[in-house]
């Protein structure tokens, strides 16, 4: 017999203010602008109030917020009981942020990925200080869990409990809208897109759990649209298996999420990843800051993100079901795509958190199927929509396609 699910623990009531710390090119006009609308009082951090005053009018938002100079002592000295604290400072921030939040019985919010020391302390939060730990609901992780979780919702309503073969694949990629030679541009730390090569994928194919020391050697070209990509694995795929609900009467063929990069990427990057497996770090770091000051995003650049999340579930009598999301979505002058699909689930989130909707302890982007479909309905009304499209054996001669999430 399985266990008995924890009820949910009730968080603190939100007092209705947001402390958005950091003003990288993460924080987007979307994003922060709904906090702006549905927070009673929004304060924003950076390394002096004139940056983050210059922040705040370069994306139309002059007088929306106000505005500190982040030291720990200050921000600590602001903090009160429900506040909400969004961390967009890099993940090795995260913690200290979420122990003040724990101990001023606040809630907090960050698109990362959950790290051990994060989890220890959500578990703390929830029991404790009834704080919220909203993670992973950015882009990738975060708008690709959505889709994610719609696909398995709808493959189980398509087949029941018929056992299956599964097929899943999740590749997320920004992307120079107009390719340049090198198949890519850096808009943030240039070491970090390195060194990120650098750590071992591991990913399900053919039925067995391979890893790719060398993700890079694992590339293919994934066609979307018409129109090809280069893919790879990246991190550790299996632990979601998990957390999207895969159901065990489904045999998982393949289980991927990677990176999206443009057709001609592993050429392009002879050179770095020859500097990359010879593991000198300092050589990485040269090269890193080499390529930045010649591939730079400039301010005359569009950026796109291209993220294509896709389920096939096939029968052995041959029949099968298969869905699939695409979000393409090049930015603009007013604001970048990648800013706008980071900063515009996690302000919905934070909505939520200030609406008393999600509960104490540590969650991630919408991880029910109703709380699933509320993201994908506003997200969409608010330009991140993208395409869903799905074939089965009743209907395999053209598959159905629509702008509208489920």
């Amino acid at each position: 017999m399985a266990a008995a699910t924890a009820p949910a623990i009730p968080p603190a009531a939100a007092s209705g203010t947001v402390h958005w710390i950091g003003t990288g090119l993460s924080t987007g006009r979307s994003g922060l602008g709904l906090v702006c609308e549905r927070a009673r009082r929004v304060v924003l951090w950076d390394r002096t109030a004139e940056r983050a005053a210059d922040r705040l009018a370069a994306l139309g938002l002059a007088g929306r917020a106000e505005v500190r100079a982040l030291t720990p002592q200050a921000l600590a000295a602001e903090v009160g009981a429900g506040d909400v604290l969004v961390s967009m400072l890099p993940a090795a921030e995260h913690a200290p942020l979420l122990r003040l939040a724990i101990d001023r019985r606040a809630h907090f919010a960050c698109t990362s990925y959950v790290s051990p020391e994060l989890a220890a302390l959500a578990d703390e939060a929830g029991a404790k200080a009834r704080t919220v730990v909203l993670t992973e609901a950015g882009l990738d992780p975060g708008i690709d869990h959505l889709m994610a979780h719609d696909l398995v919702a709808r493959g189980r309503q398509a087949l029941g409990e018929t056992p299956a073969t599964a097929v899943f694949t999740s590749y997320c990629g920004g992307v120079p809208a107009v390719p340049n030679e090198f198949r890519y541009r850096f808009s943030w730390a240039p070491y970090g897109v390195l060194a990120a090569l650098g750590s071992p994928a591991r990913y399900i194919e053919g039925g067995a759990e391979l890893t790719a020391a060398r993700p890079w050697e694992a590339t293919r070209t994934q066609t979307l649209a018409g129109e090809d990509f280069e893919v790879y694995p990246n991190r550790d795929s299996l632990p979601f298996t998990a957390q999207y609900g895969i159901p065990d009467h489904w045999r998982l063929d393949t289980f991927v999420r990677g990176t999206l990069r443009n057709a001609g990427w592993r050429t392009a990057w002879k050179q770095v990843f020859e500097t990359v497996s010879a593991g000198d770090t300092e050589a990485v770091r040269a090269l890193a800051a080499e390529l930045a000051a010649r591939h730079p995003t400039t301010a005359d650049d569009r950026d796109r993100v291209v993220l294509s999340v896709a389920l096939e579930l096939r029968i052995d009598d041959g029949a099968y079901w298969r869905g699939s999301h695409l979000l393409d979505l090049t930015g603009d002058p007013a604001e970048s795509a990648m800013a706008r699909c980071v900063s515009l689930p996690l302000a919905y989130g934070v909505t939520r958190i200030l609406d008393g909707a999600l509960p104490a302890g540590l969650g991630r982007a919408a991880e029910s199927p109703e709380e699933t479909g509320r993201w994908l309905t506003f997200l969409g009304a608010h330009g991140l929509r993208g395409t869903y499209a799905d074939s089965n054996r009743d209907d395999t001669s053209s598959p159905t396609s629509s702008g509208e999430p489920a």
